[in-house]
């Protein structure tokens, strides 16, 4: 089933909590977080006292997406802070298996990123290890980007690999997903849709969200 993944990089983190009830009453399924660390990529967003809060606040399934540098040293901290879900970006670590290891050792389901250059090639002989392949459709580090067009073409190839393999790997994409292309990722294969300012921004968060969820539903019938 297809889920929404609203981004909380594109809320108000003045009324945080009150932008994730929205979402959360709009029905969306994942509450996608980016933690970024200055380094992997320019910016810097938030780190595990604030999804500790954010876990106080709601039962949201947590969709933590990592965008540090060798990740492995803190996948125990990001775990007891209350993430359900840790991606991972494979340019980020030398070694992808490890983490992935890491990751399932806490309990917690694991995925891994790829930017929007990277080739699926890096991942294919991880595929059987994971739960969720997220593919970045904008290059990471700043919200409200434009979508990167070859990337469907990416999602169409990763959906037949992961069929290919007889595996249920979800997909998730991220960077620039909106109402225009939602449906057309939804088509291309893409299970997963990571929404930051075409929700957050929205006049009515809340609506949009349930909006959204009623056009993926209908598609999906």
């Amino acid at each position: 089933m297809a889920k929404i993944a609203p981004s909380i990089l594109s809320a108000d983190f003045a009324r945080l909590a009150e932008d994730i009830g929205k979402v959360e009453r709009g029905g969306a399924e994942y509450l996608h977080i980016d933690v970024m660390d200055g380094q992997f990529v320019p910016n810097i967003t938030m780190g595990p006292p604030v999804i500790r809060s954010i876990r106080a606040c709601t039962e949201m399934f947590l969709d933590v997406h990592l965008m540090i540098d060798k990740p492995e040293r803190y996948i125990e901290a990001f775990a007891a802070a209350g993430a359900d879900l840790i991606t991972f970006h494979v340019e980020a670590t030398p070694h992808a298996h490890r983490v992935l290891q890491s990751i399932h050792a806490q309990g917690l389901k694991a995925g891994i990123v790829l930017n929007p250059g990277t080739s699926l090639e890096t991942i294919e002989y991880l595929l059987p290890d994971l739960d969720l392949v997220l593919l970045m459709s904008v290059n990471p580090g700043f919200g409200g980007q434009s979508f990167i067009p070859q990337v469907k073409a990416k999602i169409q190839a990763l959906r037949a690999m992961v069929e290919g393999m007889g595996l249920t790997v979800e997909i998730q994409v991220d960077g620039g997903v909106n109402r225009e292309n939602l449906l057309d990722l939804q088509a291309a294969g893409a299970d997963v849709f990571v929404m930051g300012s075409a929700i957050f921004n929205s006049e009515d968060p809340e609506q949009t969200t349930r909006d959204v969820r009623e056009m993926l539903a209908l598609q999906g019938k």
